[in-house]
């Protein structure tokens, strides 16, 4: 191996055209032909995060990519993380640790310190393997941004990483998302770009060959493929893009039992039940405008970045009287980190951290109240549930106090640390539970205890349920891609070590 691992960067044409996809698809392809590789973003924009075995935080879409380049999720694969608070303005975790609250303006006075960081987090990760497949923001040609950019072309040239441009022909423009975009830079950055791979193709490829020719007569450089759209498998989202514009429910008598998500205007982790929207036998909505609960089995409040923001906006769209009459009329609700802390009768923010300092009234619908305050926690945590054992993750600034026999679970070790604690809450009659603990699904009994506790024992939960499911999921995106992409110019694009290693 050489002294620093190579570098292999994934741009895109704009926001959600898969990159992502593309990069988790290379890194189980390489994984899986002996190459030790590992995944970077420099930069990365979600309130999807997660938790490191070291304890830090950091974007789950790398932890993904970790996951499907078989090595332990580190920090310095995504060294700056930005968690939105509002419109206007994000937490900034930097190396793993919330470091400041920022707004835009204030964030990009502090780009050249965490262009820097970034590179020596790309420096360690170099290493201690083979490849590194980099990861881009948005689009890689906003002129107005470009003098700021520290995770498209600007970590690509410093890394020296061959570019493959990611465009996304279902959203329409593909030929003017290509050609528009390398128009935008300079032919220094134009030859950066060595191909392209254009995603989410629907119908007949063949259909599409004359247009492939006319992106490499035009560009002068090669298509590596063409990715059909596809549903027979699920990879994490990395962002709540996905779940945009939620529609109401409208159950027919035919329909499975339905289990509910409020679409929280600052919603995170909703990957957290990504187990549940692949059940058979029910099914998982997310709703975003007021509607009757009647015809949900449960109801669940995800986790959210800007709790008493999201309280507010429970009482101001109408949805804490629904919530209030659901639960009075026997429904189950289920609150996860946020959701958990908005069950409560008060969420006290004395510090600000929020906001303006002060006190948020809750739901009441259990007997706790929280308060926010410093340091976060984070953490890998070993729990247990009425005696099942589960693995998940805490990320929260909220302390939070369930009353004497009146926890949910048990918690066995945070971060490798043995400890004897509890997590959570549960109301008298047992129809309302609320718990910090994300990944609460990733273990089948876990699964198949909340599920019974509901009324919908009846339904199966596998033991292809969770890690085991996300692994399947990887193994199919690399077929997928392999079946698609022209790999083997891909792979011409690495040093000739690698390129051994791959025959």
């Amino acid at each position: 191996m050489s002294e620093k691992a190579a570098c292999l960067a994934v741009l895109g044409t704009g926001s959600d055209v898969g990159k992502s996809i593309v990069a988790t698809a290379l890194c189980r392809i390489f994984a899986n032909r002996g190459i030790r590789v590992a995944p970077f973003k420099a930069q990365n924009m979600s309130n999807n995060s997660g938790v490191t075995p070291e304890g830090a935080e950091m974007g789950r879409a790398q932890i993904v990519q970790a996951e499907a380049a078989r090595v332990p999720p580190h920090c310095d694969m995504n060294p700056v993380l930005l968690k939105p608070v509002s419109d206007m303005g994000s937490q900034v975790v930097l190396n793993g640790k919330a470091w400041m609250e920022a707004s835009a303006q204030a964030y990009y006075t502090k780009k050249e310190y965490l262009f820097a960081e970034s590179c020596a987090a790309l420096d360690r990760l170099r290493q201690d393997c083979d490849l590194v497949v980099m990861e881009g923001a948005g689009s890689c040609a906003e002129v107005n941004l470009m003098e700021g950019d520290i995770v498209n072309l600007r970590a690509a040239a410093y890394a020296g990483a061959p570019v493959i441009l990611v465009a996304d022909i279902d959203r329409g423009g593909v030929f003017a998302q290509i050609v528009g975009t390398l128009a935008c830079l300079s032919p220094a950055q134009q030859a950066q770009i060595k191909g392209f791979v254009i995603n989410r193709f629907r119908g007949d490829i063949a259909l599409f060959k004359k247009g492939i020719d006319w992106i490499e007569q035009h560009t002068g450089k090669p298509v590596y493929g063409v990715l059909p759209w596809y549903k027979h498998f699920h990879i994490e989202a990395e962002d709540a893009v996905v779940i945009e514009n939620a529609r109401p429910f409208m159950p027919t008598a035919a329909s499975d039992p339905a289990i509910a998500v409020i679409r929280l205007p600052h919603i995170s982790n909703f990957t957290d039940f990504d187990p549940l929207a692949k059940l058979a036998g029910c099914q998982l909505v997310y709703l975003q405008q007021p509607q009757d609960l009647d015809q949900c089995r449960a109801v669940i409040i995800p986790g959210s970045k800007s709790t008493c923001s999201d309280l507010q906006w429970l009482e101001t769209s109408g949805w804490r009287d629904r919530l209030l009459r659901y639960a009075a009329s026997g429904g189950h609700i289920l609150g996860i980190c946020g959701g958990y802390q908005m069950l409560g009768t008060q969420v006290h923010d004395p510090d600000g951290i929020e906001g303006v300092p002060g006190a948020t009234t809750g739901l009441g619908l259990l007997p706790v109240a929280t308060v926010l305050k410093a340091p976060k926690t984070t953490t890998l945590t070993d729990f247990a549930w009425d005696g099942i054992p589960g693995k998940g993750y805490e990320i929260h600034m909220g302390q939070t106090q369930a009353p004497s026999g009146r926890a949910l679970v048990a918690v066995q070790s945070r971060n490798g640390q043995t400890c004897e604690d509890s997590d959570g809450c549960i109301s008298e009659n047992g129809r309302v539970i609320g718990t910090y603990m994300h990944g609460l699904f990733d273990a089948p009994a876990i699964t198949q205890h909340w599920l019974a506790g509901i009324g919908l024992g009846a339904i199966a939960v596998d033991q292809m349920h969770g890690p085991a499911a996300r692994d399947q999921a990887y193994d199919q995106l690399a077929e997928h891609a392999a079946q698609h992409l022209d790999i083997q110019a891909i792979t011409n694009l690495l040093p000739s070590n690698l390129q051994e290693t791959c025959r």
